[in-house]
């Protein structure tokens, strides 16, 4: 995928929200910039929040199907902006995810309880 020259601020702001897993807060701010963008560039945007509450799904709610659906979903809106897109390191936040989403099944829905959030990636960016 092509990048902008510049993203929007509130991409580095929901990504410092999603390393401090304040997932619901994450989906707020990426949703604002998500639905206002024309550009494919929406989907790295759509698959960041989508991996988000896939989390959210996991530590807060211990919902197994929309826990898996969403990361599934989340990973496959970020692979075309793999390696990197705008600094973020999206390879690493979609191996970090199914890594994540590889214990989620492991775990299976009577165990989602016992999800390790260890296993929540933190999204790197560099400048």
């Amino acid at each position: 995928m092509q990048e902008q020259a510049e993203p929007p601020p509130g991409l580095y702001v929901g990504i410092e929200q999603f390393n401090r897993h304040e997932f619901f807060e994450c989906h707020e701010t990426l949703e604002e910039i998500w639905l206002i963008e024309p550009g494919e560039v929406r989907r790295l945007y759509q698959g960041i929040l989508q991996v988000g509450v896939g989390f959210y799904h996991t530590i807060r709610r211990k919902n197994y199907r929309g826990a898996v659906t969403l990361l599934q979903g989340g990973i496959n809106y970020l692979r075309p902006f793999a390696p990197t897109c705008f600094g973020v390191d999206v390879a690493g936040l979609i191996a970090g995810a199914e890594q994540a989403l590889a214990h989620i099944q492991m775990l299976g829905p009577e165990r989602i309880t016992e999800f390790d959030t260890s296993f929540i990636p933190q999204i790197q960016v560099s400048n």
